[in-house]
């Protein structure tokens, strides 16, 4: 997740890096923040889809944020923006920008907190990581990390990207539950699931994934499986299709 801050303050533009850094951290996310004491700076660096979200202070001496938020929805509708201000007197303006909250200053912890968290929601609608107990630790996985997850006897090994297998006492049921029916996951036959994002190829009666995995496919609602696979990346492919500010 890319994070722009601006705002000519340099004690309120700290203080935002930080609660983001700290909010990022906390929640796993790979962030890259980016602080501009300007908005004259921040529109030089400015491109289409560089930013997923952007924090904006209303009130700056050289260019207002309300103009810098203008010129920046020339180039991209669809980053979320959240405007910074001491004072709801230009509300009306910013919410004009297709503003998606405003923070009011002094900036608290907890604002800036669930205004993050309801960003979330909106970037990632679905949870983006489980925790697996595996030899009596407790490892936080993303989703993105796994694979597959075979079911062996009363255990489930979950293969990771990185070729190391967690292997953890639960049922299949179990990590369904965990993974919050997130579409990327499909059930291929009793006991095995893969991740959608490493589907190779359908062959025989073969699933292939990378890594030069290889699982069993139920042949009794084979076409549902299929089915389901061309439903996701249709899906998939959708969404990155209109974040690049595109429309069907």
């Amino acid at each position: 997740m890319k994070i722009a801050i601006v705002d000519d303050e340099p004690i309120f533009l700290d203080k935002m890096v930080q609660i983001c850094r700290d909010f990022c951290e906390e929640h796993r996310i790979q962030t890259d923040i980016a602080s501009f004491i300007s908005g004259e700076s921040f529109l030089g660096q400015f491109e289409k889809n560089k930013f997923s979200i952007v924090f904006m202070d209303i009130y700056m001496e050289e260019m207002s944020g309300i103009t810098v938020a203008l010129k920046m929805r020339q180039k991209d509708n669809f980053c979320i923006l959240v405007f910074l201000t001491s004072s709801s007197e230009f509300m009306p303006d910013a919410f004009s920008c297709h503003a998606f909250e405003y923070i009011v200053k002094p900036i608290s912890q907890e604002r800036v907190t669930k205004v993050l968290q309801d960003a979330m929601s909106v970037l990632f609608p679905y949870p983006q990581h489980m925790e697996i107990v595996s030899g009596r630790r407790t490892i936080p996985v993303l989703y993105r990390d796994i694979i597959s997850a075979v079911t062996d006897g009363h255990y489930l090994n979950i293969t990771l990207t990185d070729e190391s297998i967690l292997r953890s006492r639960m049922t299949m049921s179990e990590f369904i539950c965990l993974t919050h029916q997130e579409p990327r996951f499909i059930l291929i036959n009793k006991g095995i699931l893969v991740n959608a994002d490493y589907v190779v190829k359908f062959s025989g009666n073969c699933c292939f994934l990378e890594n030069d995995i290889c699982l069993p496919i139920r042949i009794r609602g084979r076409m549902k499986i299929e089915q389901a696979l061309r439903d996701y990346q249709f899906t998939k492919n959708s969404i990155q299709y209109e974040n690049n500010g595109n429309h069907f």
